[in-house]
């Protein structure tokens, strides 16, 4: 079975990176077909090959218009040219369509074709674009049982096209070797520290969070990721104990991050799952999310708290709770873990995504 999975503009590198892994070691041959990411080095192949097919001329700096804009320039031209190339494959996988309302027509012919719905609908997108695109895949894998049920109803997938297969956690991340904190952070300290990770974007609650701050026993709060809004009004209000890194940072030092915070945060306001939460699963780290997507999922297991979203007054009370409550936290990080070579390791994850695979090209 040799099959192509494909991230063109390489939006999740360390996703992409761990599904490829998985199915490897599960037995399929597996080529990762993307384009170069802007940022750091991609992890490195493991048993499996990567292809950087696509937008292979860059221009402007790392997330510019200009950089977009030639994105956009070279999409159809690499698409029509994947397409022809995806004949070498038995079953192709997408994980994003980089351009969506161009993307249907492109797309490969003559095979399976198997999308992951990482968001169901995009944040600001519209459900029927999507549900127009939905409905050229043979397969549209959610990450949780929620998101299939949203799958069904929102984009009229039909039943028997729709599954739920978890994120899996990203366990290479946390087998990395010690290594520096950012240097915006403090290197050594007492403090308890409450983690916000990932790229920041107006959904993601940081709001709600500064407004349930108040600095519990001591504690900070790091606030770690690459902007993709203006930060510069939520820093203006930011209370005394937030320290913010506002800039990509590397696989080492969002290790040393998770390793270091005594609690991660996710208060969005929508989602449907979240690297972030498969990021603090893998490193055993308690969680406490919003009660949005399929969060509920991983709190049914034990494996995060939850609080209702936008609530700033359940969020502060919540995070005080579990500041002052090490065995509480030591309950979210054992079922955490739990999860993490259960349901969501990745030989799990893998075998259910290439029996998916076997179905459809049985």
């Amino acid at each position: 079975m040799k099959v192509h999975v494909v991230d063109p503009s390489a939006y999740t590198t360390a996703y992409d990176h761990a599904l490829c892994a998985g199915l490897a070691h599960a037995g399929v041959e597996v080529e990762l077909v993307t384009s170069r990411f802007d940022y750091d080095a991609p992890p490195a192949p493991d048993g499996y090959a990567r292809r950087e097919w696509f937008y292979r001329t860059s221009f402007g700096a790392p997330g510019s218009p200009v950089r977009r804009a030639g994105k956009l320039v070279q999409h159809v031209p690499d698409m029509l040219r994947y397409r022809a190339r995806a004949a070498a494959a038995d079953l192709v996988h997408f994980q994003w369509l980089a351009v969506p309302v161009l993307d249907g027509p492109l797309l490969p012919r003559r095979r399976p074709l198997v999308l992951t719905a990482h968001d169901i609908v995009p944040h600001g997108g519209r459900a029927a674009g999507h549900r127009r695109l939905a409905g050229r895949f043979d397969a549209v894998i959610a990450h949780s049982a929620h998101g299939r049920e949203r799958l069904i109803a929102e984009l009229g997938v039909a039943p028997e096209r729709a599954h739920a297969i978890p994120h899996g956690v990203f366990a290479h991340l946390a087998a990395l070797p010690a290594a520096a904190l950012p240097a915006e952070l403090p290197p050594t300290g007492d403090a308890p520290v409450v983690l916000c990770f990932g790229l920041l974007r107006p959904y993601k609650g940081l709001d709600v969070l500064l407004d349930a701050w108040d600095a519990p026993a001591g504690a900070e709060l790091w606030i770690v990721g690459r902007a993709m809004m203006d930060v510069a009004p939520l820093r203006a209000r930011a209370r005394p104990g937030v320290r913010w890194v506002t800039r990509y940072v590397s696989d080492g030092e969002l290790a040393a991050c998770f390793r270091r915070a005594d609690l991660v945060v996710a208060p969005y306001r929508d989602s449907e799952q979240s690297g972030v939460i498969a990021t603090a699963l893998a490193f055993g780290t308690p969680l406490l999310a919003s009660d949005v997507g399929g969060f509920g999922e991983v709190a049914a297991v034990g494996a995060a708290a939850l609080v209702p979203p936008g609530d700033a007054a359940a969020l502060r009370e919540e995070i005080a709770r579990l500041l002052a409550d090490p065995p509480a936290r030591g309950r979210l990080s054992a079922a955490g873990r739990a999860l993490a070579t259960g349901d969501w390791s990745w030989e799990r994850v893998a075998q259910r995504t290439r029996a998916l695979y076997a179905s459809l090209l049985s």
